[in-house]
């Protein structure tokens, strides 16, 4: 017989054996054990970088969903016709009003195997804490099969959509979108589909509230070169290239450092405050076994990654980073690069509003609320994803994924996704598309 030691090995034995209790074999119905084997399935289809198999996710999900006796289209981009997007359609009734868009990502990032308790694309499901381990579980191979399950649902009880419903399943949109989602965005085909309102991939919650992203930080990349005299690595003299950066990354530090202080103060998200931090350095004078290191080097050079809340004044920035960050007159200059535009094509902010001047946002607020679910307050994202692409074009645009009292685990090891979360998702999604695919304002 085990001997507990203390009171805490007692309560944790029975914590384990009630979560076992209450996950009996036989907890789901024959059609929920059949979405998650379709989950599975879709997650051991090795879809990550740098060689994702998209052939094998096409001929999964094509067949998928035709089965439902959805339309589907394959449309290429590029010319080699390796990386194929994905356009599923369920028509509505009316097609002179404007369509919904679903979308979802086709690839997802490496993972390291041996940092993980189970392999990272065999979709192991573990029945005790009904967790479905492997890479993209969150992000985002969820959502396709909880779309199409949704439909599911939906033609069960006869409803017919009143709107148009696309699903796009789009390559590369962890690489930046630009074989993918951006090319797409700026064809025919897209124009054609006439979008009113798009939702795309967002992140789980550690609460029991429904986390929504209303917009995404502006990618920047600053690059900064410094220059001085070259020295003996014993003299002290001012001026040094090195001694120049060093004044860069301090100012550039103290700024990170109130910016970070507020969302470690609960006072801003972290997708509402402004993020600068290094990614590489290079300086030193190269020798065989590594670095001269006597010498003081002529040059040196620092790389950060810089994001804005698509609300920030970016002039206010591009001046800091001139006078404050890059002075001249200390011998730096700097590169910026912006990916992608800073305004919509009415010269607005890149957001989506989330109150009553959009409709939109009423009818998903409803659809939520309606699924039993609560919804937290919009979030601007802190990375970037596909619907900034339709944002730019002054198309709304949400950022949704139906995951509650979940950890945040995109791109971490042992990312992982409940069977209950991932089902009460399609029932969640079920709302949604009955609320868009009839709303007629």
């Amino acid at each position: 017989m085990l001997r507990l030691r203390c009171s805490h090995d007692l309560l944790l034995a029975v914590v384990l054996l009630v979560s076992v209790l209450s996950r009996p074999g036989d907890a789901f119905t024959e059609l929920e054990s059949a979405q998650i084997r379709r989950f599975q399935d879709y997650l051991r289809i090795c879809t990550a970088h740098p060689s994702p198999d998209y052939a094998g996710a096409a001929g999964f999900l094509l067949p998928y969903a035709e089965s439902l006796g959805l339309r589907t289209v394959t449309l290429h981009f590029t010319p080699c016709k390796s990386k194929p997007l994905l356009l599923l359609t369920w028509p509505g009734t009316d097609p002179s009003l404007s369509s919904i868009l679903l979308n979802s990502h086709l690839d997802s990032v490496p993972a390291e195997p041996e940092h993980w308790v189970h392999p990272p694309f065999a979709a192991h499901h573990d029945v005790a804490t009904g967790r479905v381990y492997a890479r993209g579980a969150q992000d985002d191979k969820c959502l396709p099969i909880q779309y199409l399950e949704a439909i599911r649902g939906l033609q069960a009880a006869g409803f017919a959509p009143t709107r148009t419903l696309h699903i796009s399943l789009v390559p590369d949109e962890e690489i930046g979108g630009g074989d993918g989602f951006e090319k797409f965005a700026q064809s025919e085909e897209f124009r054609a589909l006439n979008i009113g309102f798009m939702l795309d991939e967002g992140q789980a919650s550690l609460t029991d509230e429904f986390r929504v992203f209303y917009g995404d930080r502006l990618v920047w990349r600053l690059i900064v070169k410094a220059t001085g005299m070259p020295g003996h690595g014993s003299r002290m003299f001012d001026g040094a290239a090195v001694e120049n950066l060093m004044d860069c990354m301090e100012t550039v530090a103290g700024f990170r450092e109130a910016q970070f202080g507020m969302v470690k103060a609960g006072n801003r998200g972290p997708g509402e405050v402004v993020s600068v931090n290094p990614v590489y350095m290079k300086a030193g004078t190269p020798s065989p076994a590594g670095f001269v290191m006597n010498m003081q080097p002529s040059e040196a050079e620092v790389g950060f990654d810089l994001r804005l809340p698509p609300t920030e004044d970016v002039e206010h920035i591009i001046r800091r980073i001139k006078e404050e960050w890059a002075p001249a007159h200390k011998n730096l200059t700097y590169q910026l690069m912006k990916k992608g535009p800073t305004r919509d094509l009415a010269g607005r902010p890149i957001v989506t509003p989330t109150n009553a001047s959009n409709p939109w946002w009423s009818v998903f607020e409803h659809a939520i609320v309606s699924a039993g679910g609560k919804l937290a307050k919009p979030e601007i994202l802190s990375s970037s994803v596909d619907s900034r692409f339709v944002r730019q074009l002054g198309i709304p645009a949400l950022g949704f994924s139906p995951m509650t009292n979940t950890p945040i685990l995109l791109h971490d090891n042992n990312e992982f996704l409940e069977d209950k979360v991932f089902l009460r998702g399609i029932k969640v999604y079920e709302h949604i598309i009955r609320a868009l695919s009839s709303f007629r304002g």
